[in-house]
């Protein structure tokens, strides 16, 4: 410091300076080396002493020299004792020991307001501190004292939670939760020093045990250390460097906390997920007992499934071969392994020092884990990656080949459920085997019956041959129907809620793929799943628009072109076929989509090979609405006074729309070969009509293509003359059998059938002469155009009225039938006010009856059973 800084006396203030600094450095240097110097320096300074004599006659008795600077003992003991106090310099292992017991203060202020999260910060901090102190010795005993007084305090309060249940606050609860788990695992590491304190406090405070600090190892050259990490390297020439670029070292006894390690960094940012794998490959290859084994690949195959956990992102391939062969290792080895045992709700083994042992009266080490859920991740994982591959290219071809090792794992993984469902002291979810059976379930449902037995046969090749299952057994295997059903019978029994829905849709699915039609219709129907589908999740709705196409695709190839129809009505009839059946994203016009929203459409894609031909749904649709509209259209047409109905919007703006064009060249696709065909059949050439429906090539893709297209030519002859007799019947007195049946080229008895049918119906106003052959046309009353209005204006007046009663009703509450019965409009009265009279076809009132004797009454399958 300057000396103009300096306040007083400026001499007084140097002397003191100097007079410090020489009791220093006097208390320090006691070498002869020091003394000789000092007398040499005192030898040089006499001349100036001398001198100074002459002057100062009043301190001719102070001490000369360099010795002149220093306090004599007596005036300067109070001086040293501040000097000393000031000048005090604590080492750095007592400042940490200051800390330490300041922590443990407050630890305990902590335990006396009963404040948790101040308690949890603080047992963080000491944890900290100790490790510093610690040293790789024994820790202090003041720190081994706090230990087991909080754990004390704690189960003190714990139990006074559960006798006197006292709500906590969130931050205490949390911090109560938090300690509660940190102590247990950290007073491991000080249990004999915890023992020896309860088994004598006085006598371990007051022990004089000094710490044994580890002796340090002396640190070698730098190409020693190297040469001998060369001995350890691995064929690549590197070896991994943990924390503080030591050597991590993988033996068996350090599987444990390697495993503690990378499950406590997992999910965490800046975690190397490769590097996690790649250690635990390693382990498992020095991992001797079965405990070992499972709990490193368990914790393996979680790490790579880590890997795909992105929203937009698959799977990688490698890693998901690898996690499929491991999960295969990890079945085989429970399998041997018999006494150790992988299921939920089991208690976590916190030990890092030893692996669990059978103790006394235990049969089995259970580990905590779900295979179930490696099975549908890995399940899912596979999905996702055939959604994001081109499925026209080789690639989807060859990653759907590991459809089939991925089924064996499922199938393995119910083996195993079964195994320990036979125990009847295991308490095994019955959801777990549910949830792995409906999976195997997944993946036949939509298959042939061939490639189903292929899979089943394969299957029992990759297990032994003393395994069996007592759900699906070995003697089954061969019949996939019985396959199928045994798996939905026993959901049905042992399920509810979705699982039990969807078994029945891939049941009734399968049964319509193989043409069990009436089967599969007769489940849908008893099911009611048509009520109370719109409740059920996504998938399960996808699932449910997937079967009834299928149960409608099965009725078609049956014949039934009335209930194929009705049942493709509702998907088909929507234009949004390719988002009900999840094989595509509409883009809708006026409608913006969030990139959330389009996110989880696109994980709800089905992958390719599980599509359903929507070209084909179109052409099988579109068929069975000609032959329905067709002859309708001619009924109304010859008849004014017959009611309009539609029974294809679809079809209808399509019909029109054709219609309204200038010029029509030939066929190009599948909906101009119908339109073509319909405009044929409405005038009667019903060959052309057939040509134009056989020239569709989509046939080719169902199977038994020639009996379908057999089925076809005879529908349309059969309707072609239904359409014949209702555009020229008022032409018509009589009219031959033999005549209509070499104009359509049907057999005579058909030709009489059809027209019975017809006259029974109320469709045809004629009679069937059975000795002459002949059919006998009546001439009903034409009516005038005015009359015609006059009924039109009726029935719009009667749609008019019912619109008002119900709305009346429903703003009412049900009061509109009282008021409707008071004035004589009910709705028995109009329908039976108007009605006979008006002939032919509009007799009684009711709504005309349709060929096969089946009212057009709407609904998915309603109808498909009243004929």
């Amino acid at each position: 410091m300057s000396r103009f800084f300096r306040g007083g006396d400026d001499s007084s203030s140097e002397s003191s300076s100097d007079e410090e600094d020489l009791s220093l450095s006097e208390e320090e240097t006691t070498t002869k080396d020091q003394q000789s110097e000092d007398e040499s320096s005192d030898d040089f300074d006499d001349d100036e002493d001398e001198s100074e004599e002459s002057s100062d006659d009043d301190d001719g008795d102070k001490p000369k020299g360099l010795s002149r600077f220093l306090l004599d003992q007596d005036s300067s003991e109070s001086e040293e004792e501040d000097v000393e106090a000031t000048t005090k310099v604590k080492s750095a292992k007592d400042k940490r020991h200051d800390e330490l017991e300041a922590t443990i203060t407050g630890i305990q202020n902590g335990q006396k307001i009963n404040d948790w999260h101040l308690i949890a910060n603080e047992f963080d901090k000491l944890n900290r501190q100790v490790v510093k102190l610690q040293d790789g010795g024994k820790a202090p005993k003041s720190y081994i004292k706090c230990l087991v007084q909080l754990e004390d305090f704690m189960n003190e309060t714990i139990a006074k939670q559960k006798v006197t249940p006292k709500k906590m606050n969130a931050t205490n609860a949390r911090g109560l939760n938090a300690v509660k788990q940190k102590i247990k695992k950290n007073n491991k590491d000080y249990q004999e020093q915890i023992d020896a304190y309860r088994k004598d406090s006085d006598a371990f405070m007051e022990s004089d045990e000094e710490e044994v600090p580890v002796p340090k190892k002396v640190a070698k050259p730098k190409f020693e250390a190297f040469t001998a990490a060369d001995e350890d390297e691995d064929a690549s020439g590197f070896e991994t460097v943990g924390k503080g670029g030591k050597a991590l070292q993988f033996t068996p006894e350090s599987i444990f906390k390697h495993l503690r390690t990378i499950l406590e960094s997992r999910g965490k940012k800046n975690t190397d997920r490769q590097e996690q794998i790649s250690i635990m490959e390693k382990l498992f290859k020095v991992a001797e007992t079965p405990y070992q084994k499972i709990r490193v690949l368990m914790t393996l195959v979680s790490a790579r499934f880590d890997l795909g956990s992105g929203g937009a992102s698959s799977m990688p391939l490698e890693h998901w071969k690898s996690a499929e062969k491991e999960l295969g290792v990890l079945l085989h080895i429970l399998e041997v392994a018999k006494d150790h045992i992988v299921i939920e709700g089991a208690e976590e083994w916190e030990d890092d020092e030893r692996a669990p042992t059978l103790e006394e009266g235990q049969k089995y080490i259970k580990i905590p884990g779900s295979i179930v859920s490696y099975i549908e991740r890995l399940d899912d994982e596979l999905t996702r990656s055939l959604q994001a591959i081109d499925p026209h290219t080789s690639e989807y071809i060859e990653r759907l080949t590991d459809e089939g090792s991925l089924y064996n794992i499922i199938f393995q993984g119910q083996l195993y459920y079964e195994a320990l469902q036979k125990d009847a002291s295991l308490e095994v979810p019955q959801e777990s085997l549910n949830r792995i059976i409906q999976r195997r379930l997944d993946h036949v449902y939509y298959k042939p019956a061939q490639v189903v037995k292929i899979l089943e046969e394969n299957s029992w090749k990759q297990v032994s041959s003393s395994l069996d299952s007592k759900i699906t057994p070995r003697s089954q295997s061969e019949e996939a129907i019985q396959l199928i059903n045994t798996l939905c019978s026993y959901l049905f029994e042992n399920s509810e809620g979705i699982i039990r829905a969807r078994a029945m849709l891939c049941q009734i699915y399968f049964l319509a793929l193989h043409d069990e039609y009436y089967k599969a219709r007769d489940m849908m129907l008893t099911s009611h799943l048509q009520e109370n589908i719109a409740n059920f999740d996504i998938t399960s709705q996808i699932l449910y628009n997937r079967t009834l196409v299928q149960v409608g695709l099965c009725a078609f190839r049956k014949g039934l072109v009335y209930d194929a129809q009705n049942t493709l009505q509702e998907i088909c009839g929507s234009g949004r076929q390719k988002e009900l059946l999840a094989q595509g994203v509409m883009i809708q016009r006026f409608h913006q989509v969030t990139p959330e929203q389009e996110r989880l459409e696109k994980q709800r894609q089905l992958p390719f090979h599980m599509h359903i031909n929507l070209e084909l749904l179109e052409c099988v649709y579109l068929t069975c609405s000609m032959l329905l509209e067709i002859p309708l259209l001619a009924q109304t047409g010859s008849s004014p006074d017959v009611k309009k109905r539609v029974i294809s919007k679809t079809y209808r703006r399509m019909l029109e729309y054709h219609e309204r064009q200038i010029f029509t060249g030939p066929p190009e696709n599948t909906r101009d070969h119908v339109m073509q065909a319909s405009k044929a059949l409405a005038a009667g050439e019903w060959k052309k009509a057939t040509h134009f429906i056989h020239s569709i090539k989509i046939w080719d893709l169902m199977p038994s293509t020639e009996s379908i297209k057999t089925m076809l030519a005879k529908q349309i002859q059969e309707e072609g003359l239904r359409t014949y007799l209702f555009t020229y019947a008022p032409f018509y007195d009589t009219l031959a059998v033999e005549t209509l049946s070499g104009m359509f080229e049907l057999d005579s008895r058909k030709v009489s059938a059809v027209v019975s049918k017809m006259i029974s119906h109320e469709e045809l106003a004629a009679a069937l002469d059975q000795v002459t052959e002949t059919v006998i046309f009546r001439k009903g009353v034409e009516l005038s155009r005015l009359q015609s209005l006059a009924l039109t204006l009726s029935d719009k007046a009667s749609a008019l009225i019912e619109t008002n009663e119900r709305t009346l009703e429903h703003r009412t509450q049900g009061s509109a039938n009282a008021f409707s019965r008071k004035d004589g409009r009910g709705g028995g009265q109009r329908g039976g006010g108007r009605g006979g009279g008006r002939g032919g076809a509009r007799t009684g009132g009711g709504p005309p009856r349709q060929a096969g004797g089946t009212q057009f009454t709407g609904g998915a399958l309603g109808a498909a059973v009243r004929g």
